[in-house]
């Protein structure tokens, strides 16, 4: 190595110094003035550094005194510039005697002070070189003297080149100081970076995974609609019959919706969430059994589903407020529910074909079969909170938590402070409202297109897989927005408002619009732009349960929920009714009015402030 040359010459130059050898001090006053010449020379040469570099070559070399005391010159590279520190600790006022019997003495302590730092040109090392000391006092005079010790280097420039030491490299760029740092372990060595799936964010995980949680949930609950078709067939069902099966899904799901809320508020999302999946998946299973045992034990099965199926929004809802930091919130929450979305379209697109080639059992067999995949998942990932998650990283950690701390899980419910709160109201009210055109839209579509638009059957079921597809893309988009908005310094309580008035005034004008358009080209794209602004939802009210009581997200989910499930069984039946008496335009009149309503209310009465501890 070419510091080698440097390192040698002044350790050479050192020992053929006058003062490395007793006889040629020959008086106190001789050796004192030699003694300071020596040094002077010393700390000139040490203070040499290269023009080139950011750093010095040696550190200055400084005799200590009677009691071990030195001068340390300690370099230090920040930046672009560099900085020196001086330590001066307090010298003997006397001067040093230089005679036969200390005269050695010096020497060896101006050699035991010497520590020069030299960068190596060593491609595995490429850090600083410290020179070992030897413990034994006669080593100091043999080559062994300079053993190089490699410390970690910690650079703030990707590489360096000093012409005058022989040393080369690629020409110094403006790379952030974060791109150059090299890792090291405790000894010493370079660690290599991990891969690049360990370094995936430890929520984003937890958001996934609620991703295909929803995904299955809504695979599982449309399977019945197309395999409905070929069991009434083979058990001579009615179709009175067959709206009360359809309808016994709704009992459990009725049942657990703020069930699941106090569950998962309790006892955390994770072990809510898990065993609603498995509850569903096992009541998907058995629901072929339970066909072929009788319409008793069907709808039975059916409303344990719903059981299952309930608590999912619940659960969802608690693990994300722990989980999700408020920058983050909008776009995690939407491309969850994206998932419901993308479940219907899979479980349209896919059960057709699997009746058609197993039999309408393997549907049922197939898609609930998926939630042991799922549950074992979930398991080894998935913890309530990040504090009881190990693998999540304190950097994370810290961007999670933004300062404040994690409360315990709730003892008990405050229903009288939760019920006192106008913002409460507002979600229940808006929940419900926002519901009844959902609900119609997505139940009474293949209707629509049937008997105004004069479709055929294949046609309107392709159809109907268009506003799944179109709310799934505009629910991210919306979140993205959201997110975007809070991050620029728009108040959460004006970001919510912003984005449910879209998601309640889009629907409310493509609807107006839908009952005067008069070709089937241009009825599709307003029934398709409307679900896609009612996406936007996503980003309002429902993301807002997170917003005023993050403690009791679950809670609140199920109470406005219950509301948004009774809006869509009673829109549902009440659609029916008003059909037998009137036109399509009176439901969709409806369906605007009460989009009106919920925009007022919530402009009114919502905010983005927490309001529940």
């Amino acid at each position: 190595m070419a510091m080698g040359a440097v390192l040698s010459s002044s350790r050479a130059a050192f020992l053929a110094s006058p003062l490395s050898s007793s006889s040629s001090s020959s008086s106190p006053a001789a050796a004192g003035k030699q003694q300071q010449h020596d040094t002077m020379m010393i700390m000139k040469y040490s203070s040499t550094s290269s023009p080139h570099t950011r750093w010095p070559v040696c550190s200055q070399l400084v005799a200590g005194d009677r009691n071990g005391g030195t001068a340390r010159h300690v370099a230090r590279s920040t930046g672009n510039q560099l900085s020196a520190h001086i330590h001066q600790p307090l010298l003997n006022s006397s001067p040093i005697r230089l005679c036969s019997n200390n005269a050695g003495l010096v020497r060896r302590r101006l050699l035991s002070r010497v520590e020069c730092f030299l960068l190596s040109s060593d491609p595995v090392t490429s850090g600083w070189q410290k020179p070992r000391r030897s413990d034994s006092l006669t080593g100091l005079e043999s080559p062994s003297l300079l053993q190089p010790e490699y410390k970690v280097p910690v650079r703030k420039r990707a590489d360096y080149r000093a012409e005058q030491y022989e040393m080369t490299g690629a020409p110094l760029g403006d790379v952030p100081a974060e791109a150059a740092v090299l890792v090291g372990d405790a000894n010493g060595e370079v660690v290599s970076a991990p891969p690049w799936w360990q370094q995936f964010p430890k929520r984003m995980t937890i958001v996934v995974l609620c991703f295909f949680s929803f995904l299955l949930c809504n695979m599982d609950r449309v399977n019945m609609s197309i395999a409905i078709l070929p069991m009434s067939a083979e058990f001579g069902w009615s179709p009175a019959t067959v709206g009360l099966i359809q309808s016994s899904f709704f009992w459990g799901y009725l049942l657990t919706q703020i069930l699941g809320g106090i569950w998962a508020d309790r006892f955390g999302g994770k072990v809510v969430l898990g065993f609603g999946v498995v509850w569903w998946s096992i009541a998907t299973i058995l629901t072929p059994f339970a066909a072929k045992l009788g319409l008793p034990f069907l709808l039975v099965v059916r409303a344990f589903m719903g059981i299952g199926e309930g608590v999912a929004m619940p659960a969802m809802n608690n693990i994300l407020s722990k989980w999700i930091p408020v920058s983050e919130r909008s776009r995690s929450l939407a491309l969850v529910y994206s998932g419901m979305y993308l479940g219907s379209v899979t479980g349209l697109a896919f059960s057709p074909f699997l009746i058609s080639k197993f039999g309408w059992p393997s549907v049922f067999y197939g898609f609930g079969s998926l939630g042991s995949i799922w549950f074992t998942l979930w398991q080894l990932k998935a913890r309530s909170s990040p504090s009881e998650d190990p693998e999540v990283t304190k950097d994370e950690k810290r961007h999670i938590l933004g300062g404040s701390t994690i409360k315990e899980p709730v003892s008990s419910i405050p229903w009288k402070l939760i019920l006192s709160k106008p913002a409460v109201w507002a979600l229940i009210v808006s929940h419900f409202c926002h519901n009844w055109g959902t609900f119609i839209l997505l139940t009474w579509m293949p209707t629509y297109y049937n008997q105004v638009l004069k479709f055929n059957l294949t046609e309107s079921g392709l159809l109907c897989v268009l506003p799944w597809l179109t709310m799934a893309v505009f629910a991210n988009v919306g979140g993205w927005i959201a997110d975007t908005l809070v991050a620029k310094g728009v108040s959460i309580t004006n970001v919510r408002k912003i984005m449910q008035s879209i998601g309640f005034l889009g629907p409310a004008l493509f609807l107006t619009l839908l009952s005067k358009v008069r070709t089937p080209a241009m009825a599709v794209l307003c029934m398709a732009c409307s679900q896609g602004s009612d996406a936007f939802s996503q980003s309002g009210l429902y993301s807002n349960h997170q917003d005023i009581g993050p403690r009791y997200a679950g809670v609140l989910l199920g109470l406005s929920n219950t509301a948004g499930v009774l809006a869509g069984v009673f829109g549902t039946a009440a659609t029916g009714y008003i059909l037998q008496k009137g036109s399509w335009d009176s439901v969709f009149q409806v369906a605007v009015l009460l989009y009106i309503v919920g925009t007022v209310v919530w402009n009114v009465f919502s905010t983005g402030e927490r309001i529940l501890e």
